[in-house]
């Protein structure tokens, strides 16, 4: 039991690491469109985009697929922007379940990336392959709890914004997408891998 809580922390420090904001970044650009009403759909997405961080951290962690740690630290920043100018470009539109079909789909393609991204120390600190399962999934529980704690502040954060200054929907995703789209900028020229 106790494996269970060393790894739970680790996928919880994972997120909530702020050396390692990217991961917080893209959960800012994923939900600024949603109020705490909506809370069952964000938890949703969060839990795809975590099924598929999930998914290619174990397939990279038992070398069923390789991919150069230079290609997905661009792949990273990458998809925070896309997430981010895609939020920008649709700001003033109501999503459709079809917008939203691709939101979900996008969102797990987006967890494939994420995950590679972490797989080579989750290498590091779970030597033995035979006993990886139980690390891995309690991993992903930890990564789970934090990547919920954090989108539930963002929405309970944005309802009192929102309240407070009168910020409509469309000028909250607008400013905060392009706060977080020139905060990953950099880090996506740091990490070009050509």
């Amino acid at each position: 039991m106790s494996d269970f809580w060393f790894y739970f922390k680790i996928g919880l420090q994972h997120v909530l690491d702020w050396q390692a904001y990217d991961h917080v970044l893209f959960l800012l650009v994923l939900v600024v469109g949603y109020m705490l009403k909506d809370w069952k759909k964000v938890i949703l997405l969060v839990t795809v985009f975590t099924i598929g961080h999930m998914f290619s951290m174990t397939l990279s962690v038992y070398n069923i697929v390789k991919v150069s740690g230079k290609v997905t630290e661009f792949l990273i920043p990458l998809t925070i922007i896309f997430t981010g100018v895609y939020n920008i470009i649709t700001a003033s539109t109501q999503s459709s379940n079809n917008s939203r079909g691709i939101l979900f789909l996008t969102t797990a393609c987006f967890g494939l990336i994420h995950g590679l991204g972490f797989s080579s120390y989750f290498k590091m600190i779970s030597s033995d392959l035979s006993t990886k399962g139980i690390p891995l999934l309690s991993f992903g529980i930890g990564i789970e709890a934090a990547q919920c704690i954090v989108v539930l502040l963002v929405l309970l954060i944005t309802g009192i914004i929102q309240t407070l200054f009168r910020f409509s929907r469309r000028d909250w995703v607008l400013v905060l997408s392009a706060i977080v789209v020139g905060i990953t900028i950099p880090l996506l020229i740091a990490n070009k891998f050509w």
